[in-house]
């Protein structure tokens, strides 16, 4: 059976130096989102800077329990250094549009920010939080060679992308820009045309009936409308 799905290689393999090339990174960045919210510059909205900076940390700390823990098929460096550019891309992006770099405005902080603080909260453990069940019952003994159907996984096939959606639209919102929703809506686009189709194959392939089975019965993004 063919490792390649959808341009990933899924195979078993632990890379860990290009593991730890990207953590590296990605550390770069946040420290780079630290700079700019504490550094001391006179931005229009330091205090949105903040919190933008601290949504950063957050998912740095993600990344790396997916990276070293949850993460077990092969990563090629080319996937590191792309995923490495549009990290920063938004990271930085959204630090800098909350900041205020292009409205030149403060926005207080009010309800539809704490609305996607809650969004950004719940994306984040829907994702993380899937994974490791999943991972905690992969490793019991009756569970080898059997597709995960428990969980959050029985609401949604692919409830760690889900989570994603979720998160970056409540990081999104967070700017307080109408520009940030372009991330969330690319990536939730990419998700559903780009990443769960070859996905699903991979799946079938690997599990067969049973997935079918589990497919069949199962919403593939979002409960009960797609």
């Amino acid at each position: 059976m063919s490792t390649k799905y959808g341009g990933v290689d899924r195979s078993y393999d632990r890379s860990f130096g290009v593991k730890v090339t990207f953590a590296l990174l990605h550390a770069i960045i946040v420290s780079i989102c630290l700079w700019l919210a504490f550094g001391g510059f006179e931005w229009a909205d330091p205090t949105r800077a903040k919190v933008l900076a601290a949504a950063a940390v957050l998912y740095f700390l993600r990344h790396l329990i997916t990276l070293f823990v949850l993460l077990q098929r092969k990563v090629e460096l080319g996937e590191g250094l792309g995923l490495t550019v549009f990290i920063a891309i938004f990271e930085i992006g959204f630090l800098l549009l909350g900041a205020g770099l292009l409205s030149g405005v403060e926005k207080p902080f009010g309800g539809w920010d704490w609305f996607g603080v809650a969004l950004l909260l719940i994306g984040s453990c829907m994702n993380t939080g899937s994974e490791l069940q999943r991972r905690a019952w992969k490793k019991l003994p009756g569970s080898k060679g059997r597709c995960y159907t428990g969980g959050l996984f029985g609401y949604s096939m692919h409830v760690n992308y889900l989570g994603d959606s979720i998160l970056f639209t409540g990081w999104a919102i967070l700017t307080a820009s109408l520009w940030a929703f372009a991330i969330p809506a690319l990536m939730t686009y990419l998700f559903i045309t780009y990443h769960i189709p070859p996905l699903d194959e991979y799946l079938a392939d690997r599990y067969g009936d049973e997935f079918k089975a589990y497919a069949a019965k199962t919403a593939k993004f979002l409960p009960f409308i797609y």
